[in-house]
């Protein structure tokens, strides 16, 4: 689900939380899981090419579900759900793609569907599943609602191309939803919010965070990764930079944190990129250079993070962090964004 995060809950506990920051100074900020990666192709049901970008929930039942991008052999993608009781092995795979493209209605999918991005909305009591349609016209940003990833009623593009990179906030802000997603424009690929009062018909379009400009890791293009985390400081964000080198693109990500009431106003960007492409799984694949998540759990501790991302285009893989110690190191690695008049 989509639990607060609270960082301060009662005197007692003061001395305990300012020893968990403390050590936060002595641990990685996201910690590669031992066994990736998790997934990859050799443990499909059926023929693919490729399993990555991957949404991912908490069930109920306290089962990790992610719901992943499969590359078939054909270079379209479609989603495929798989289930776990722990969230690292034993994954059981629907034997069949769990929602695929639909062109007949809606055509805007003639060439797939991709990266899902799924928040739990309690008002609805359902999962909404914001994923990348894509057609002649490009990528657009497309909803879908579910109870149970057997079914969905599908809301088709919301958001025109060229557009991705898009998540649902888990409630409504003076009774608005808000989606935060990705836009590419004359302007450059820099991240927007947009509002709307049915999830159908969206406008009140705002710029929040800019891709920075000349030699940073994040210049030209940045994009969200996986969906908002509301804490009590804000909501916390995860997203992607992409930094071009002569040898092609190096996908990292950075932090920044934006006002819990008004999601459009960001109050801390971290500077620098906290996490990148090192190991092999994630140097070399499909696309070299590339860690990409679209989706996270968040442990019983309720300061876990279990981020799922896609490993150079060809893999599932995992990496543990601390709420807290993002928080912290936003506090020390941050400051306010810049804003310039387009």
């Amino acid at each position: 689900m989509n639990p607060v995060i609270s960082l301060i809950e009662s005197p007692e506990s003061l001395a305990l939380e300012e020893a968990k920051v403390k050590a936060c100074a002595d641990m990685p900020l996201l910690k590669r899981y031992s066994g990736n990666p998790l997934l990859s192709r050799k443990d499909w049901p059926y023929p693919i090419n490729s399993v990555l970008n991957a949404g991912a929930v908490l069930l109920a039942d306290g089962e990790t579900l992610l719901l992943c991008r499969i590359e078939d052999r054909s270079g379209l993608s479609h989603l495929c759900a798989a289930r776990s009781a722990n969230g690292v092995d034993n994954w059981r795979i629907d034997p069949q793609p769990t929602l695929v493209a639909n062109p007949q209605e809606f055509p805007e999918e003639i060439w797939g569907i991709e990266d899902p991005r799924i928040t739990y909305v309690p008002e609805l009591e359902q999962y909404a599943v914001a994923y990348t349609s894509f057609a002649r016209g490009g990528p657009g940003v497309s909803l879908a609602l579910t109870k149970d990833f057997r079914s969905f009623e599908r809301f088709g593009v919301i958001m025109p191309p060229e557009d991705k990179d898009a998540a649902l906030l888990p409630r409504r802000f003076g009774g608005r939803w808000a989606m935060i997603h990705r836009p590419m424009t004359a302007l450059g690929a820099h991240m927007w919010i947009s509002y709307s009062p049915d999830l159908r018909h969206w406008g009140s379009h705002k710029i929040i965070l800019e891709a920075r400009r000349g030699g940073w890791w994040d210049a030209n293009k940045i994009g969200l990764c996986s969906p908002p985390i509301e804490t009590a400081k804000g909501w916390l964000v995860i997203y992607h930079g992409v930094r071009q080198t002569a040898s092609g693109s190096i996908y990292r990500l950075g932090l920044a944190l934006f006002d819990l009431e008004k999601p459009e106003v960001c109050l801390q960007r971290g500077n620098s990129w906290i996490f990148g492409p090192e190991a092999p799984y994630e140097r070399v694949g499909d696309v070299n250079d590339v860690v990409f998540p679209c989706g996270q759990t968040i442990g019983a501790d309720g300061d876990t993070i279990n981020l799922y991302y896609g490993a150079a285009d060809t893999s599932i893989a995992l990496a543990r962090g601390s709420i807290r110690c993002l928080l912290s190191w936003l506090d020390t690695n941050g400051s306010l964004p810049e804003r310039h008049a387009f």
